[in-house]
């Protein structure tokens, strides 16, 4: 059977037999069940990118004061959210070479850089000794850890049609849950000879390098999912006669004239309109996802960020006096609920309502619970505890949703040629405002916190007020006529 798939495959025009591209479409023909290898490979990989990005968070207050620059307990936010910051800068300026290099080279390369480079900075950041260290190992981890674009392209490219929407919500699930996992990591692992003097002394290396530890087992998981990935099957088609999608992200980049009406029932050689002719920048339907997206992504980081903060800050300053312990378990708990819902109820509440109404509902319902958070922290003890977990739970159930649904509508917005730079340009947007969430968020909640005793949102009450502002625009921008849909695509996303 299987040499009969083959030997009608290389009978088709647009089959050829050394191209990885036609090879990895053969093996979609021949292979019927469901994909686990491949779910699980995505998982790790995307898992592997999101861990060190948050990871830091935890434990990022006590890092900056043992750096001692803040001079004031109010000021370390201030120094905290350009740590975080720069990860996503470096990020930024370099998304859509990436995503260049991955429609013209492939998608592995890059995925191997990307997993390497966190093996190597992400190393270097648990070892740093003063705040301009940290800065710039974070910088470099950011540019050359380029692959979060080129797996949503892979994940859309190794699956059969049905397997499609579960491939890009795998991309999101594993980010999601490595956003939340990571600061676990970072909040059980910093500081283990003060945690577990019986394990580490303070004269080891664990000891002198206090936030080295959680830094170190990412960082060995990361060459695990380096050596793995070199088996990973390329998905881009490239011929000798043309080079499918070699120049494609390039031309479109630079903004190619629209096709003339004799072009209009050209096709590649794949047999594909081709989709090239029109700048990506002047695809509104993609463009529009993308500037959503952002929105989303900022109000993320920024309370990404500000949830370990406002989480360690002293009561007097507004906070719940946590350690870095405390607040690792607050976001496992909220890591493994992410994951029973996200493999359990997200499917089906999107096939019912469909990827806005979702992200919709989503993001108003955040809304009114970041609104409770003030009120919250003025529980204590098994009151606190239970809330606090139940709050963290929802919320990032409800930024997974968000993020879940864009995934699918910028996916669904460009044709395979185009889905690296597509998703490099949706990288390098998110990027930006993901370097201005941790930067804005932690000097935000600086100032709020020098502000105990003002008449209008006194303290960390103007804090989240600001991070609802931000979600209500979001939500504001779902709707038409900014929001627009591609139509000539099925509503899941599926390519």
């Amino acid at each position: 059977m299987a040499e009969e798939y083959r030997e009608a495959l290389l009978k088709k025009d647009d089959y050829y037999e050394n191209c990885p591209g036609c090879q990895v479409d053969q093996l979609k023909e021949l292979k019927k069940g469901f994909p686990f290898r491949d779910l699980i490979s995505i998982w790790i990989v995307v898992l592997c990118t999101a861990l060190p990005i948050s990871t830091l968070f935890p434990f990022l207050y006590f890092m900056i004061r043992d750096f001692g620059i803040a001079e004031r307990e109010e000021d370390i936010g201030y120094y905290a959210g350009y740590v975080g910051s720069s990860f996503m800068i470096g990020r930024a300026l370099t998304s859509v070479f990436w995503g260049i290099v991955a429609d013209r080279y492939g998608r592995k390369p890059v995925i191997l850089l990307g997993t390497l480079a966190v093996v190597i900075f992400n190393t270097l950041f648990g070892l740093s000794v003063n705040f301009w260290m940290a800065i710039i190992t974070r910088f470099l981890l950011g540019s050359l850890n380029g692959l979060l674009g080129p797996i949503k392209a892979y994940a859309v490219e190794i699956f059969r049609a049905e397997y499609q929407a579960l491939g890009l919500s795998t991309v999101s699930t594993a980010w999601g849950i490595g956003l939340i996992i990571g600061p676990a990591l970072g909040g059980f692992l910093a500081q283990p000879a003060e945690k577990y003097p019986n394990l580490f002394s303070k004269d080891s290396l664990f000891g002198r390098f206090p936030y080295f530890l959680p830094c170190f087992c990412i960082s060995l998981f990361a060459l695990v999912v380096s050596i793995v990935s070199c088996w990973l099957p390329e998905t881009l088609h490239v011929h000798n006669e043309k080079k499918t999608s070699s120049n494609d992200s390039y031309d479109a980049l630079e903004a190619a004239t629209g096709a003339s009406k004799g072009d209009e029932t050209r096709t590649d050689d794949k047999g594909r309109k081709p989709s090239s002719n029109e700048s990506l920048l002047k695809n509104w339907p993609l463009m529009s996802s993308i500037i959503v997206y952002c929105i989303f992504s900022l109000h993320d980081m920024a309370y990404t960020e500000i949830f370990s903060l406002w989480a360690e800050s002293s009561r007097k300053l507004g906070g719940l006096g946590y350690t870095t312990e405390d607040v690792g378990e607050v976001l496992a708990i909220s890591g493994f609920s992410l994951l029973v819902f996200q493999l359990s109820l997200y499917p089906y509440m999107e096939r019912i309502l469909g990827p806005i109404p979702v992200a919709r509902i989503s993001a108003v319902i955040s809304i009114l619970l970041l609104s409770s958070y003030p009120f919250i922290a003025m529980l204590s003890g098994l009151g606190l505890s239970i809330l606090i977990n139940c709050a963290s739970i929802m919320k990032n159930v409800f930024s997974v949703s968000i993020i879940t649904g864009l995934f699918i509508l910028q996916n669904n917005a460009v044709d395979q040629n185009q889905r690296g730079a597509a998703n490099g340009i949706s990288m390098t947007g998110m990027s930006l405002f993901k370097a201005v969430g941790p930067a804005g968020g932690g000097a935000i909640l600086s100032w709020a916190q020098r502000r105990q005793n003002a008449a209008f949102l006194p303290g960390v009450q103007m804090v989240f007020f600001i991070l609802n502002a931000v979600e209500l625009i979001g939500v504001l921008m779902t709707f038409k006529p900014f929001l627009a849909q591609r139509q000539d695509r099925p509503r899941n996303g599926t390519a």
